[in-house]
């Protein structure tokens, strides 16, 4: 929920010297918005931020497509710039990884709001406060979404290309889903790589996208109360044998290929074994969402659909006026 506040006009006037001199970015606006996040908590923040700065790739994914550049961002991989926001985070400082943000070097970056996963950052709450207005969002499930970008955009200053951005994702989908076979489901799982794969729920954008295309996800819905997530042991995932894989792709380690269980797969013997970009792991945002879309129908449906070229893809959705 976002609610716009003016300012006293006393205010505005006995702090009129001290905006002027500090900059156009907080003099050209008088008013703030009062936005609850995640949390349940009250956010007072400029109502046109300029220096933005993202804990996680969501708020970078949303600034991009609407035409902001952030100042900051954490980083999934270090070394990696994402290839489906165009690798434009080469731009902005990093300020760490996104489970672990370096409070220092964000501060560094001055930034006047900070949009953050919740679960890394709720720990450190009071220090991200003490640096700038700090909202905090679950970025998890398909259906926060929707309000994310819708939220993210007004308070960039792009409350129409939020909606448009959210109105066209789901015509795309319903278009996909109608164009999807009907006798089809491939059984499929989205993964993190490790000893005993970390396993998500269909609530989560990327697996709601491939079930809304006809997959069957192995890993279900979450229980009542549950997790996004769970953990799935080798033996649990050839029980399910997935016919599809999607494997997020963070690193060159990857312990479950050493498992001799691994290869009896029905996915890695057909070779449907997709080591998927930093897309699947921040679906939720309206670049993101959108590759995401594109690649399952694809990997799902070699037949159907075409391979997708991420940054060609990409920059149809993001501006030009922050491509160059």
């Amino acid at each position: 929920m976002i609610r716009t506040v003016t300012l006293p006009v006393i205010g505005l006037a006995l702090g009129m010297l001290p905006a002027l001199m500090a900059g156009p970015a907080q003099a050209q606006d008088a008013t703030a918005r009062t936005v609850t996040d995640d949390r349940g908590v009250s956010v007072q923040v400029p109502a046109r931020p300029q220096r933005i700065a993202a804990i996680s790739y969501l708020a970078a994914d949303v600034a991009l497509a609407v035409g902001v550049m952030p100042v900051a961002t954490t980083y999934m991989t270090a070394g990696r710039e994402p290839d489906y926001l165009l690798g434009l985070t080469a731009g902005m400082k990093k300020i760490g990884q996104r489970a672990k943000p370096n409070l220092e070097l964000l501060a560094e970056t001055g930034p006047d709001l900070i949009v953050a996963m919740r679960r890394y950052t709720q720990g450190n709450a009071a220090q991200l406060d003490k640096i700038a207005p700090y909202l905090a969002y679950n970025m998890e499930l398909y259906s926060e979404s929707f309000t994310e970008v819708e939220q993210l955009a007004t308070l960039f200053g792009q409350p129409q290309r939020g909606q448009e951005l959210n109105d066209a994702f789901r015509r795309r989908l319903e278009d996909y889903a109608a164009r999807a076979p009907k006798d089809r489901h491939p059984r499929f799982q989205i993964m993190w790589a490790g000893n005993t794969p970390f396993t998500f729920h269909t609530e989560n954008m990327a697996a709601w996208i491939a079930t809304r295309l006809g997959g069957e996800n192995i890993a279900g819905p979450m229980v009542q109360g549950g997790r996004f997530g769970m953990e799935m042991s080798l033996e649990a995932m050839l029980e399910k044998d997935p016919e599809v894989i999607f494997v997020y792709d963070s690193g060159p380690e990857r312990p479950h290929q050493a498992n001799p269980i691994w290869n009896r797969l029905s996915a890695v013997k057909a070779g449907r074994v997709h080591y998927v970009g930093d897309e699947w792991v921040e679906p939720n945002g309206p670049v993101a969402r959108e590759l995401i879309l594109r690649q399952a129908a694809h990997f799902l449906y070699p037949d159907l659909f075409p391979a997708v070229d991420i940054k060609a893809e990409a920059a149809t959705l993001i501006p030009a006026s922050v491509r160059k």
